[in-house]
C-alpha cells in the first residue's frame, strides 16, 4: 500500500517511547511523520499511566505543526479514532464487530484493541502535535495490568484471527488518518462528530464518568459540538470535558 503524500514514515526497532522520539525530532521535520517502533521500553497512555506493550503490536505516533486553536487541535482525537477503525474495518471487512469509547478508545468485540494519546509542545515557538497510537495486534495485556473496572483487553488477532504486522497496519492507517486529516481541516468537526457518533459504543445507555474527585452517572446521550461527553443525570444534562468512562455491567 502506498503510503500518504506529504506524511513521513520511519519505523525503528526500539524506542524509549514514540511520543518522546516525535518530540526530539520535531524540529528537523519538514511535514508531518509516522514513527512506528517494533520495541517499546517506556510507552505510556492517558494521565501517566504506563502503556503494556507486546511483542508484534503496533506503537506508533504521528507528530504534526499545528496552528489552530488548543481547542480544536484536541479535536484531532476523534480524528484519530475514526482512522483506526476505518483500518480495522480495512482490514477485517467486520464494521460490526469495532466501536468508538470516548474519549479516544476503540473496542473490538466490547473489549479496548486500541488506545490514542494526544500530548502537544512547542519547538522553538513552532505548536507541535503528537498524537500517540497503541494497538493490540497479537497479543493482548494480561487482566491483571489493566485498572480495576476496565474493559477486559483483547487482541486482533485473538478476536478475528488475522495477522497483521506493524508495519503494515501502519500504513493502513496513515492512508485512514491522511484522508480524516484533509476532511477535517477542509469541513471541521461537524462530519467528524457524525461520524464519530455513528461508531460510538453504549451511545444512549447509562455510563459512568470518572476523574479523580468527580463521578458523573448518567445516560450517554451525545458529544457536544467542543468534544465534550454529554450525560442525562437526575440533575440534567451534564458536559464533561475529560474523564474515565466506565461501562455498566450487563
Amino acid at each position: 500500500m502506498t503510503f500518504p503524500t506529504g506524511y513521513g514514515r520511519r519505523v525503528l526497532p526500539e524506542v524509549d517511547s514514540t511520543n518522546a522520539e516525535a518530540a526530539r525530532i520535531a524540529a528537523e521535520l519538514s511535514g508531518p511523520e509516522w514513527i512506528c517502533a517494533l520495541r517499546q521500553t517506556a510507552g505510556r497512555g492517558r494521565r501517566g499511566r504506563a502503556w503494556a506493550d507486546q511483542e508484534g503490536n503496533l506503537a506508533a505516533t504521528l507528530v504534526m505543526r499545528v496552528e489552530d486553536a488548543p481547542e480544536v487541535t484536541a479535536l484531532r482525537s476523534f480524528v484519530a479514532a475514526l482512522a483506526l477503525f476505518d483500518a480495522f474495518v480495512t482490514l477485517t471487512g467486520r464494521a460490526d464487530a469495532f466501536s468508538l469509547k470516548w474519549p479516544n478508545d476503540v473496542l473490538l468485540n466490547g473489549g479496548k484493541v486500541a488506545g490514542i494519546l494526544l500530548e502537544s509542545f512547542q519547538v522553538g515557538g513552532v505548536r507541535h502535535l503528537t498524537i500517540g497510537t497503541g494497538v493490540n495486534l497479537r497479543r493482548a495485556p494480561d487482566t491483571a495490568q489493566v485498572e480495576t473496572q476496565a474493559l477486559r483487553p483483547v487482541s486482533l488477532e485473538g478476536e478475528t484471527g488475522l495477522d497483521v504486522t506493524p508495519e503494515a497496519f501502519l500504513d493502513v492507517l496513515a492512508g485512514a488518518y491522511a484522508k480524516l486529516e484533509a476532511q477535517f481541516v477542509t469541513h471541521g468537526f461537524t462530519p467528524i462528530r457524525r461520524a464519530w457518533l455513528d461508531r460510538a459504543a453504549r451511545l444512549g445507555e447509562v455510563v459512568t464518568a470518572r476523574t479523580g474527585t468527580t463521578q458523573t452517572t448518567g445516560t450517554f446521550d451525545t458529544v457536544d459540538e467542543a468534544g465534550n461527553l454529554v450525560l442525562i443525570t437526575s440533575q440534567g444534562r451534564v458536559s464533561i470535558p475529560a474523564a474515565d468512562v466506565f461501562f455498566k455491567e450487563s
